[in-house]
């Protein structure tokens, strides 16, 4: 389900040609440019090309290394799952605004229709020809616009059911982001108090073995406290 929702944001910002970048870098990390240049049969320029638009986004991520040999920088691409979901979410987002838009519209106001060519206009258009088609010339007709209302109300649903599924993965992905984070901490800390532990262990070498003061004798407390 994941990788083909990514497939749909890669074609979306670069086309078809780039979804199979998906398939290539789904699961994997720093990935050689030159590798999905060759399995993508590409040039390393038409590649980066759909890379940059890519990472333009945040959708791909990459690092830069100078090849020893040969003396040029190559780049090592990786694939930002949850920037990914987060764009086709702000996609969708906009598409319901914009349906949404357009069936308040088809509600609330009235389109005429012409019969012969089948141009149609909404009412202020209709009103500047005299209710006559500007393609042909015939007379319009109000039309029915049930038809679209359903059509627009169902491309509506379908894109919200898109949407919950979209946010269930986000929430899957930003959960192992947290995850993640804690653990680096935890090793964070981890390292931190046996480089603590260390730290006490050579300070107490270089001061050598301490001495403990030894505890009076009962007769030496004995007079230590009449004499107080």
């Amino acid at each position: 389900m994941q990788i083909n929702l990514l497939k749909k944001v890669v074609e979306n910002i670069a086309g078809e040609p780039a979804v199979r970048i998906v398939d290539l870098l789904y699961g994997k990390k720093d990935v050689n440019e030159f590798i999905i240049a060759k399995k993508l049969g590409l040039t390393i320029n038409q590649t980066r090309n759909l890379l940059y638009k890519l990472s333009h986004l945040g959708v791909l991520s990459s690092i830069r290394k100078k090849d020893k040999r040969k003396g040029w920088y190559i780049y090592f691409w990786t694939f930002n799952v949850l920037k990914s979901l987060e764009v086709l979410e702000n996609t969708i987002n906009q598409e319901i605004f914009i349906l949404q838009s357009q069936l308040t519209g088809k509600k609330m106001k009235r389109f005429y229709k012409c019969k012969l060519c089948g141009r149609e206009v909404n009412e202020e258009a209709a009103l500047l020809t005299d209710f006559m088609c500007s393609e042909c010339g015939e007379v319009y007709e109000l039309a029915d616009m049930t038809p679209a209302i359903n059509e627009a109300t169902k491309q509506i649903e379908k894109l919200q059911k898109e949407l919950y599924s979209i946010r269930g993965e986000i929430s899957q992905e930003e959960a192992k982001k947290s995850k993640k984070i804690t653990q680096v901490l935890k090793a964070h800390e981890r390292k931190k108090k046996k480089e603590r532990m260390e730290r006490r262990v050579l300070k107490k070498k270089a001061l050598g073995p301490q001495k403990k003061p030894s505890k009076p004798s009962k007769k030496q407390a004995f007079r230590k406290k009449k004499k107080a």
